[in-house]
């Protein structure tokens, strides 16, 4: 399975030029929905989004895990991701179809479908999942 490509929303652009989102001290999660969700292009915030994975027995926690990215670059400005995040599945098992990265309290900037054939991505009890890549690229911005 490959994932699909991040994707910024319709305000991720004009917020990162307005300086309105600040990815070198802004506290940023990743958090998973599921196909339920009513995540789109035109969504804005993490707190609007229906669908997000359940925490029975999953290994998966509310607002997702914290994450580091940093931003470099003058003409081109590139943003990468530090640390990749990982959940363990419980019992039950995680599924999920996609991924979110948002501004703790603020803004969606990306999101990714898990599969990029938009299937959902489940793993097992005691199995992981990861997200992206230390050092990947999530936005260029020429």
């Amino acid at each position: 399975m490959t994932a699909g490509a991040w994707t910024p929303t319709n305000s991720t652009r004009p917020n990162l030029l307005d300086a309105l989102t600040d990815v070198d001290s802004d506290s940023y999660k990743m958090a998973l929905f599921t196909s339920a969700s009513n995540l789109s292009p035109s969504s804005n915030t993490y707190a609007a989004l229906t669908g997000e994975v359940g925490t029975t027995n999953t290994g998966y926690s509310t607002g997702g895990i914290a994450l580091a990215m940093t931003k470099s670059g003058t003409s081109t400005v590139t943003i990468v991701m530090t640390t990749a995040p990982v959940w363990t599945a419980g019992s039950a098992g995680l599924t999920a179809k996609w991924a979110v990265i948002y501004e703790v309290g603020g803004n969606i900037l990306f999101y990714a479908l898990l599969d990029s054939g938009g299937a959902d991505v489940g793993v097992t009890n005691s199995n992981t999942l990861t997200v992206g890549s230390n050092g990947a690229t999530i936005f260029t911005l020429a």
